[in-house]
């Protein structure tokens, strides 16, 4: 295993030190309120799905997380020389959109939960240009915990369009952000089901229905639930 591996120990050793680090920061010119943080597992593996409208999201809740969560992340960060750095030392899974193969994503994510770590997924796949509302949803999410058999933690972000939207160069500090964190969402009766279309995106649709609820984002997209 490379030692640029998300999922090796000096990576997670440094991801921890630049979430305390600038995690100092971000909570106190940011994060305004964070609810739910009971819900996150210290002791076993998990799959938290986000909305997903700013870079801050994964900023934010990697500032206030109780331990490090590796998000997958789009090939594009990973090819500028220096959010490729931030990338690597922050312990992100690089995730190519293009390839329709997603072996090598679905084997790090495995790694990554067989050691009971957090993987964290912005079903949306990217960020939506909109301020209340949320991009159709892939399955991957769906598909991580059914093959790996691990819960969905649901999460709202609330604010982090307006502290550093998607076509912005910096964030603005007068703004502020509200995390709401919802309790693990359970699909056992589906587990090994990953393969199985309306399956994954029912359990989706179960898990964007939480996030919308949480976030206070509107889905328009909604085909089974």
């Amino acid at each position: 295993m490379s030692i640029i591996d998300s999922d090796h120990q000096f990576i997670g050793i440094i991801y921890f030190l630049l979430r305390k680090i600038v995690g100092f920061f971000v909570r106190i010119l940011w994060i305004k309120d964070v609810r739910g943080i009971k819900y996150i597992p210290l002791d076993r593996p998990a799959i938290l799905a986000f909305n997903h409208q700013s870079f801050m999201d994964f900023i934010a809740f990697a500032s206030v997380a109780p331990k490090n969560v590796h998000f997958l992340a789009a090939e594009k960060f990973f090819t500028h020389p220096v959010l490729k750095l931030v990338m690597i030392l922050a312990g992100q899974i690089r995730v190519n959109r293009h390839d329709q193969n997603k072996d090598e994503t679905h084997a790090s994510v495995e790694r990554h939960v067989r050691k009971g770590k957090l993987v964290g997924i912005f079903p949306e796949g990217t960020r939506s240009p909109y301020r209340f509302e949320m991009l159709k949803a892939f399955t991957g999410v769906a598909q991580f915990a059914l093959k790996h058999h691990v819960p969905i933690i649901p999460v709202g972000i609330i604010g982090t369009y307006d502290v550093w939207p998607k076509h912005s160069a910096f964030p603005a500090l007068h703004k502020s952000i509200e995390i709401d964190i919802g309790k693990p969402l359970y699909f056992d009766q589906h587990h090994g089901m990953h393969d199985d279309r309306q399956i994954c995106m029912f359990v989706t649709e179960k898990v964007i229905k939480e996030i919308e609820i949480l976030s206070g984002k509107k889905y328009p997209y909604y085909s089974l639930v």
